[in-house]
């Protein structure tokens, strides 16, 4: 069995850091698909209150629940604290989008034990499966 297709088997829940509500940006389109997938979409974004129809929270440590799967959608300098954020509220694994490499990150999150993907697209690599 594929790597990514274990992962996608044990995961749930989804929460997006740096989810957009414009249908344009990736962050979009790529949480919609994983949504269509029947995945839950957690928005993380602290300027808007719902996105694609999901309560959105300010930070990854407001969700009052387990998160499976940390995906997130920001600046590479933004990643490592976002990982130590992940790792705090227990997440399983970290996945930083296409075109963006954190090795302090993948360092962080697998020194917790998490599952690391970087500088992979999530719906490219599902849809592969």
């Amino acid at each position: 069995m594929s790597h990514f297709k274990k992962l996608f088997e044990s995961t749930k829940t989804i929460a997006v850091v740096g989810l957009s509500n414009n249908p344009e940006r990736a962050s979009y389109r790529v949480s919609a698909y994983m949504l269509s997938q029947g995945y839950q979409i957690i928005p993380v974004n602290p300027f808007a209150d719902e996105i694609l129809g999901q309560k959105v929270f300010a930070q990854l440590s407001e969700i009052p629940f387990k998160i499976d799967l940390v995906n997130v959608f920001r600046t590479a300098q933004d990643c490592p604290a976002i990982t130590q954020e992940s790792v705090a509220i227990g997440a399983k694994s970290i996945w930083i989008q296409l075109g963006i490499i954190s090795p302090e990150s993948e360092l962080l999150a697998r020194n917790a034990g998490l599952e690391f993907v970087m500088d992979r697209c999530l719906k490219i690599e599902h849809q592969q499966l």
